[in-house]
């Protein structure tokens, strides 16, 4: 099963231009994310993965700067915070 999700992930690579993908809120594109996660941590891992990056990635997010200590932070859906260092750069500028 892990080889089946790495290899449709790499034909999405392939068939659908980068033009053409929707724009990930995170640093690290969705696919690129799952693809690594399966690849290093197996298939149960990878689907959690893309469960949390699909739940997530779907706007309802907040950037907002951090009162107490200044840092740029997004909340996801999820309600999860994180760092400026995860969030996509075009949503930072």
């Amino acid at each position: 099963m892990k080889t089946l999700v790495l290899s449709i992930i790499r034909c999405y690579w392939l068939l659908i231009p980068q033009s053409k993908r929707r724009k990930c809120i995170f640093r690290k594109s969705c696919s690129n994310y799952v693809f690594e996660i399966t690849q290093k941590e197996g298939f149960i891992k990878g689907l959690k993965a893309f469960h949390f990056r699909y739940k997530n990635c779907r706007g309802n997010f907040s950037i907002f700067h951090n009162p107490i200590d200044n840092k740029i932070q997004m909340v996801l859906p999820s309600l999860l915070i994180i760092d400026k260092e995860e969030i996509a750069d075009r949503l930072i500028d």
